[in-house]
């Protein structure tokens, strides 16, 4: 059973930074895409960052320039460095691990969140 736990998150000042790991636990033996997602409140999910196996990265308009995406293929683990974080930054982010072969078979796993939340 492959589980993903996000951490991370918390309570910054605008202007600051974080960083969230994902962890993907199980008998993995490959991860495809990595990414990070984000809601806020009273918006709809949205795709903040992806990585895919071979590096190549995607990043949403709104946190290009300040976030970072990276991996951890050895320890199967997903990064996303937040810097220069602004109040409208504030919500839970979540980890999306697409194409994930296990021992159970190949599938999409997600993450239950971790909360952000911006402000003075």
């Amino acid at each position: 059973q492959v589980r993903l736990v996000e951490s991370g998150g918390g309570l910054v000042q605008p202007g600051g930074s974080l960083r969230l790991s994902c962890l993907a636990s199980g008998t993995i033996f490959e991860i495809n895409h990595m990414g990070w997602y984000r809601q806020g409140p009273g918006k709809e999910r949205e795709l903040v960052a992806q990585i895919s196996a071979s590096g190549n990265t995607y990043y949403a308009d709104s946190i290009k320039g300040r976030f970072t995406i990276s991996r951890d293929m050895a320890k199967n683990m997903a990064y996303l460095q937040m810097n220069s974080l602004k109040p409208e930054d504030t919500a839970v982010y979540y980890c999306n691990f697409l194409g994930v072969r296990s021992a159970s078979g190949t599938s999409n796993y997600g993450g239950r969140g971790t909360q952000v939340t911006v402000s003075s």
